[in-house]
């Protein structure tokens, strides 16, 4: 997949006609539709039935999941934090050598 490539499900209506799950978020256009169905989870499957009770659960107290947007910017934010980190060791552990070897 490129990096252009998104992967959205839904649902092929009995007329054939394809229900997506969420909005493409692509600009308007011609696009190539490759559909491959998804295999049915068996009747009482325990993880099945124990993820869906977590998610009517969160439904049901109005739980809305992050973006995608946010969770990228709170990546973007981790990295440049930890980038900040380091550079805040490297500059203690260069002061640390400068003092060890009697340099001002």
């Amino acid at each position: 997949m490129s990096s252009h490539d998104f992967v959205i499900e839904g649902i092929v209506q009995p007329d054939g006609t394809l229900v997506l799950d969420a909005p493409a978020k692509l600009p308007a256009g011609r696009v190539r539709l490759i559909v491959l169905p998804l295999p049915d989870v068996p009747p009482g499957d325990s993880f099945w039935d124990m993820m869906q009770s977590i998610w009517a659960d969160q439904e049901a107290r109005g739980f809305v999941p992050r973006s995608a947007e946010q969770v990228e910017a709170e990546r973007r934010d981790m990295r440049e934090g930890w980038e900040e980190r380091l550079q805040a060791i490297e500059r203690l552990q260069a002061e640390s050598r400068r003092l060890r070897e009697g340099r001002p």
